[in-house]
């Protein structure tokens, strides 16, 4: 069957994969399985539900929600209804929610609970475009002017039970369609919508299916937000294919999916590997001294089979009868604790210390790294789980052209490259120069091909003395320690570079409670003597391996963690620095403060 737009994925479902598991979600302790017939005819339903309601093809449809099947089927009801989906994350506060309702135009929004559906009635007076509110979870009463999705649906179920040939006006797409606005994170300024086209999306799955070997008897957790298009885009890849859906409850139930799942594919971001990375650490330190030292001879072992050759990543015969053998005693039970069936992890977003994923790899757990833009639609490269190059994002899918520029930016060209930025040609013109996709991240091509990202362009710090300094290489080193949960670094026009430090309070705790330190208050035990010396040592180790300008020469470290609610970080995690550096202005002139600066010396929380 051809694969033209976005609508074809459910017609394929329909025609050649009826499964009586596809889509997984959790009800009242259970996982509960959702059909390929009933997942189709639902959102057909739901598509023919919007046109009744004066939906037409090219209208923006809203949508607001955490992860869950009704996500998808909606998402899928709007883009066969003709229509564009404009995905926006819950945890936006109402004036955001309201910008990219007015900018995107959007005539409907459909949201997922009663808490949305005040957030959307407190700005609705100041939208005269929208016309329709539909919710997931309908409260009783229901508000006036909001609509069931249940209803929804029933009126489009009631509309194909009078007449056969009423879904004949569905799918009607063309491949230069818009399919959805996406708007962009915002790390430096007002978000802008991004355009993508039912030909983006498809080529992006297509080239992303060809690179990743995603099959229809996958089970695949879902853990990112659907509103960020990484998490979207490979949901369109397990459907191409036909694999199972299971959605996590929350970042936090994860751990839990994973066991009762126990899912063959699972996507992230860097911090949930980095945690399962913690997690394998702290239970080996935490096993009696003779199980925590074989524990830590294959640790030894893991890194060794890691850090092979990508040429010739087999081990030899002693290394590979080690292997086995911490196979045997160690990894198995770790896999089991992921469910034991994952085939491999992928990830995007931001780099993964290269330690963290040779050990990982040592261990059977592969993780494949992966790097795009939202305006990319997303994926630009990704590794191959045939020739893993760890320390890059691997080579770029096929059809995308990557090339790097005189000044280090990457640029990219191919047909998932966006159609523009909405109502923002000026913006679009700076974006897309001759045809390439400046992404404003500098990088390389190694020896093999593989993309090399070094850092942000417009992130780059400029020292006081003229040094040029890349910090998020510099804030990876220090999130890759097991008592870093986030870090942020400073120096654009200083003398010297500082960070500033969320420690992982829990990590905290227990290494109080292992050295006797007393006390419970995280502020308190921050500003302990002892916990500021562990700091300073673990941060001169790190400076080691860093130019001297590079170093981190004060720290402070924080009682909380950098939040979007706060506006400090992206939903996709990304720091807005000059959000964080106004929000902390004066513990960063406390570590420029006159005074001896010593190698990472602290300054006063």
């Amino acid at each position: 069957m051809t694969f033209r737009t976005l609508c074809d994925i459910p017609r394929r479902l329909e025609a050649e994969n009826r499964k009586p598991d596809q889509l997984l979600h959790k009800s009242q302790g259970s996982w509960r399985p959702i059909s390929t017939v009933d997942f189709v005819a639902r959102l057909r339903d739901v598509a023919l539900g919007l046109r009744a309601a004066g939906i037409r093809p090219g209208d923006r449809v809203a949508l607001l929600s955490e992860n869950r099947p009704e996500w998808t089927t909606t998402d899928y009801a709007i883009l066969c209804a003709g229509a564009v989906t404009v995905p926006i994350y819950t945890t936006l506060l109402p004036d955001q929610i309201e910008f990219i309702l007015r900018d995107s135009g959007a005539r409907a929004v459909v949201v997922s609970t009663a808490d949305q559906v005040a957030k959307i009635l407190a700005i609705r007076p100041r939208l005269p475009e929208l016309a329709e509110v539909v919710v997931f979870d309908a409260p009783s009463p229901l508000p006036a002017g909001v609509r069931a999705w249940g209803e929804v649906a029933a009126t489009g179920a009631a509309a194909r039970a009078r007449d056969p040939r009423a879904a004949d006006v569905l799918d009607g797409a063309v491949p230069g369609d818009l399919a959805s606005i996406i708007y962009t994170s915002g790390t430096t300024g007002r978000p802008k919508g991004v355009m993508l086209t039912h030909a983006n999306f498809v080529h992006n799955v297509a080239a992303s299916c060809d690179s990743i070997p995603f099959r229809a008897d996958d089970v695949c957790l879902s853990i990112l937000p659907l509103s960020h298009v990484y998490e979207r885009m490979v949901e369109y890849c397990y459907l191409h294919r036909g694999a199972t859906i299971a959605y996590a409850e929350s970042i936090d139930a994860v751990a839990t999916a994973l066991v009762e799942v126990r899912p063959t594919i699972a996507c992230g971001v860097p911090r949930l590997i980095e945690k399962m990375h913690l997690r394998i650490i702290d239970a080996g330190s935490a096993l009696p001294a003779p199980r925590r030292l074989i524990f830590n001879w294959a640790l030894a072992v893991a890194r060794a089979v890691g850090s092979l050759p990508r040429a010739s990543r087999r081990p030899g015969w002693f290394l590979e009868t080690q292997r086995r053998l911490a196979d045997r005693l160690v990894y198995s039970a770790i896999r089991a604790r992921q469910g034991g069936r994952i085939r491999f992890f992928v990830t995007g977003s931001a780099p993964v210390a290269r330690e963290v994923l040779e050990l990982l790899y040592g261990m059977g757990i592969i993780v494949l790294e992966g790097y795009g833009l939202t305006e990319s639609s997303p994926v630009i490269a990704v590794n191959r789980l045939e020739s893993i190059c760890f320390g890059s994002v691997g080579p770029p899918i096929p059809g995308m052209d990557v090339r790097i520029a005189e000044d280090g930016e990457i640029l990219a060209r191919g047909p998932s490259v966006m159609a523009g930025y909405f109502h923002d040609e000026a913006a679009t013109r700076e974006a897309i120069v001759d045809g390439w996709l400046l992404t404003g991240d500098i990088g390389r091509l190694d020896e093999h091909g593989c993309l090399v990202i070094t850092d942000r362009k417009k992130e780059v710090l400029k020292t006081s003395g003229g040094k040029m300094i890349a910090p998020q290489p510099i804030e990876n080193l220090l999130r890759a320690d097991r008592f870093v949960s986030q870090a942020v670094v400073i120096g654009e026009r200083r003398n010297f570079v500082s960070a500033l430090i969320v420690p992982s309070a829990d990590q905290i705790r227990s290494y109080c409670v292992l050295k006797g330190i007393p006390g419970d208050d995280l502020r308190e035990l921050l500003r302990h003597p002892r916990i500021l010396d562990l700091f300073e040592r673990r941060i001169a180790r790190i400076n080691e391996g860093l130019a001297r300008y590079e170093q981190v020469r004060r720290f402070c470290l924080l009682e909380r963690e950098f939040t979007v609610e706060a506006g400090e970080i992206t939903p996709t995690l990304k720091p807005r620095r000059k959000v964080i550096e106004e929000h902390y202005r004066d513990r960063i002139e406390g570590m420029y403060a006159p005074g001896p600066h010593g190698p990472a010396r602290p300054a006063k929380s």
